[in-house]
């Protein structure tokens, strides 16, 4: 996977983390600092697009999108193949689901997240003696 440390992309980034919707304010809340248990990175850079929010981890990528998105659904539709070929599932909500009942949307997030949750590594910790 691509990381783009472009200097121009790097400034937009910069830019959008400084100035994020009300929609985007509110999901960032419930997803900082790992309160679903993984961490997120908002406005992210992969392959030269800037990824609303992301989880490196289970490589999932959680899009809001405003009324100018659509208009751009073909571009949209590019850009998800373009991140599944990768790896990246790539999760859509409009800004009006989050503003009016962010709990369900951090419920289909968290369901995604477990969903994808496969531990590499099995303790055998816990397991009683035989």
């Amino acid at each position: 996977m691509y990381v783009s440390n472009d200097p121009l992309l790097k400034e937009r980034r910069r830019l959008l983390r400084n100035s994020l919707t009300k929609a985007e304010k509110l999901i960032w809340n419930k997803l900082k600092r790992k309160h679903l248990g993984f961490q997120f990175r908002r406005q992210f850079g992969v392959e030269g697009y800037i990824l609303d929010f992301y989880c490196p981890e289970k490589k999932l990528a959680v899009e809001l999108d405003g009324g100018f998105h659509r208009k751009r659904k073909e571009y949209d539709k590019e850009r998800d193949v373009c991140l599944n070929k990768l790896g990246i599932n790539v999760l859509r909500f409009w800004n009006d689901e989050v503003l009016n009942n962010v709990d369900s949307v951090v419920e289909i997030i968290g369901n995604e997240l477990r969903k994808r949750h496969t531990p590499s590594v099995v303790s055998t910790r816990h397991l009683p003696l035989t």
